[in-house]
């Protein structure tokens, strides 16, 4: 179980842990869409288009890593690891994504609470690095969902 942790109340930063071992952290921006991923020591940065919900993570030296097409829609898509992975969003109300293969649901992500940002992930298909990738774009939708709803 991948669990990611705001770092304060007013924070867009947030640690993240594997089974309770901090493994990661996201970094949101904050005029922007996207943010920075640190795992590992190696440094990712994740670039948002504004209109489409279309989320690039690329690694230090340029390459795409992984690409997030309408994230947070009813039905989107993840390529990484050399695939495509979808997701589909359970209801319209809710902040559940389940992760598929075929019609069936092998993982989720979900915001347990919207006041301390904490986010649960099952993704056992995604590398870690595309785990991560999916967390943030999350979190992002997320912040942007309810940014527009306060209005």
């Amino acid at each position: 179980m991948l669990e990611a942790t705001k770092a304060g109340v007013f924070s867009r930063s947030y640690d993240i842990a594997v089974d309770g071992r901090r493994v990661a952290s996201w970094s949101g921006r904050f005029w922007r869409n996207g943010g920075d991923i640190t795992l590992g020591g190696q440094a990712y940065r994740v670039e948002a288009t504004t209109f489409t919900n279309r989320f690039t993570m690329t690694d230090a030296a340029g390459r795409t890593v992984a690409t997030a097409e309408k994230a947070g829609r009813k039905h989107w898509t993840v390529v990484a690891d050399g695939r495509p992975h979808r997701f589909r969003r359970t209801s319209i109300w809710g902040n559940r994504q389940d992760l598929l293969v075929g019609d069936q649901a092998v993982g989720s992500i979900r915001r347990t609470s919207m006041w301390s940002g904490r986010v649960e992930a099952e993704l056992p298909t995604l590398s870690l690095p595309a785990q991560i990738f999916v967390v943030g774009v999350m979190i992002t939708t997320w912040d942007n969902q309810a940014a527009a709803a306060s209005g």
